[in-house]
């Protein structure tokens, strides 16, 4: 028998992303306070791995029987970790910041089998390269794509893509849901897309 998929996270964007593998699942809220890890200082590749754990881990009373995954992400630029801008200012400063240069984009994937008490974890890094944006073409992104609940604080998903002028690798890692680590995942857990 198929285990059931939850996915740990309300943001369509990854639902959409994951739908691609037509493989069946749900998504749930874990219901997560961030601030204590991000408050602890961790390197990029850490904070976004033990994030990742904790959020299909928070699910596991709900899901039992499930498997959960979950991912985190964070924008790094000259070693600096920008999360989810607080606001629309806040949104503009990490886009100046970012504008004509490259920077990472890092995600945190886990899968949690609760009832074997086992997880498998992975993380993926894009290169990003943003072209030249002065500060009223920022604004204007920022009103029209309301960036504010995305690292670095573009929607690469949706108009944010105008933003770049390069990326290594497959989109899905940037939008937040890298899609060959996730089948990666899977497959680990006895999941084959195209079983």
């Amino acid at each position: 028998m198929t285990r059931s998929l939850v996915l740990a996270s309300t943001a369509a964007w990854r639902g959409d992303l994951l739908r691609q593998l037509q493989v069946p699942f749900v998504q749930a809220d874990p219901k997560l306070d961030e601030s204590p890890w991000k408050e602890r200082g961790l390197a990029p590749r850490a904070l976004v791995v033990e994030l990742a754990c904790a959020k299909a881990k928070a699910l596991a009373n709900a899901y039992p029987d499930a498997l959960l995954l979950a991912a985190d992400q964070v924008a790094v630029c000259d070693s600096l970790v920008l999360g989810k801008p607080e606001n629309t200012q806040g949104a503009v400063e990490q886009l100046l910041m970012l504008a004509g240069r490259s920077h990472e984009l890092v995600t945190g994937l886990a899968l949690y089998d609760p009832r074997q008490d086992t997880l498998h974890t992975d993380v993926v890094v894009r290169t990003l390269t943003m072209r030249p944006l002065t500060r009223l073409r920022a604004e204007r992104y920022v009103r029209r794509d309301s960036p504010q609940a995305c690292a670095g604080s573009y929607r690469f998903e949706s108009l944010g893509i105008a933003l770049f002028e390069d990326i290594d690798g497959d989109s899905s890692g940037v939008v937040g849901l890298p899609l060959m680590a996730v089948t990666r995942l899977l497959a680990a857990a006895g999941i084959d897309p195209l079983g």
